[in-house]
């Protein structure tokens, strides 16, 4: 297999906007002792991604500053100590950085075979989404079949992705959204109701929807005022999951709810955890999402793909919040 010696990838021009997404040729990266090359057929784009090119989320230490956490693609070269995986597999991948780019190296225990229904550029949206999902709403959530969840953003990749897990793991699924048309795509996915936000109180609707006893679990990606909220609608023995800040990571908070109902305030970042802790997941997710993905219970759902030399229009639209589903790069076709 002939492999180049450079490649296209997006590199940050600083941090900023949008207008700092630059494409550049570079050299190949090359796998070390229990890695792989992927030539990339797809990346999902994040909002992480948009936070580093923010200035506020740098890659790990050691890892490439280019952005992307998840690709799908063929391995084309395998490091030392690589034994399941071989040249011309082709995989899915969870990935610290790197992922804007022709070739891209992934560790092999965060590569997962691509589900049979799925297309690569499908399989690119699984990693980053459901690895978060799965370790944040059942390992540290908790959700267990005949419980309630909360999913706010319900229209984003990580919301929808919520929606139908939850609803597949035998739990009543809320979710808010910023527009009818979000609402029923979140109800299409399976949930049970869809609030818009923008139109009513999330708070009071759930009080109502569940006769003032609660949710369960709370997913959440905004913080600043929706923190004390959620806690005011968190079932006795709830959980409240953070795993972003669309707006503010401080507030005051009266925690006297948190003891009188016995709640639990958890919340995790992803990216900084060591090989080993993410392989954990994806061996959760082989054997219990993998199934569900294999038979098309469960999917991702592509809102839009960019070409690579349109990262920057990729990003532009993910800020905007327009999007339904994931956001794309289709790296080769």
């Amino acid at each position: 297999m002939t492999i180049p010696e450079t490649m296209r990838q997006v590199r940050f021009d600083g941090a900023g906007g949008p207008e700092v997404i630059r494409l550049e040729t570079a050299p190949l990266p090359q796998p070390g002792p229990g890695q792989v090359l992927i030539e990339v057929a797809a990346a999902g784009v994040n909002r992480p991604d948009c936070l580093q090119r923010a200035g506020g989320y740098p890659p790990p230490p050691g890892a490439t500053d280019i952005p992307g956490l998840e690709i799908s693609g063929r391995i084309v070269a395998v490091g030392n100590d690589v034994g399941h995986l071989k040249v011309g597999d082709q995989v899915c991948a969870l990935v610290a950085s790197g992922g804007y780019a022709e070739y891209c190296v992934a560790d092999a225990p965060l590569c997962l075979p691509i589900p049979a229904p799925l297309s690569l550029l499908e399989a690119a949206g699984i990693p980053e989404t459901y690895f978060t999902v799965y370790d944040n709403v059942f390992t540290r959530g908790h959700l267990k079949a005949g419980e309630t969840l909360l999913v706010h953003g319900g229209s984003s990749g990580i919301g929808s992705t919520a929606i139908q897990l939850a609803k597949q793991f035998g739990a009543t699924v809320y979710a808010t959204a910023g527009s009818p048309d979000k609402c029923d795509f979140c109800r299409s996915l399976g949930a049970d109701v869809a609030i818009d936000y923008r139109a009513s109180d999330f708070v009071e609707e759930v009080r109502r929807l569940t006769d003032g006893k609660g949710v369960d679990v709370v997913l959440d990606m905004v913080g600043g005022p929706y923190i004390a909220r959620n806690i005011s609608i968190l079932a006795l023995e709830g959980r409240l999951v953070q795993i972003a800040f669309l707006q503010a990571s401080r507030v005051d908070i009266d925690f006297m709810p948190v003891m009188l109902r016995r709640l639990t305030i958890t919340g995790s970042t992803l990216r900084p955890r060591s090989v080993e802790l993410k392989s954990e997941i994806a061996e959760s997710l082989r054997q219990d999402v993998w199934p569900l993905l294999e038979k098309g219970a469960v999917r991702p759902v592509i809102h839009a793909t960019f070409p690579l030399e349109q990262a920057r229009e990729a990003h532009q639209l993910m800020e905007s919040s327009a999007h339904q589903g994931k956001i794309m790069l289709e790296i080769r076709k």
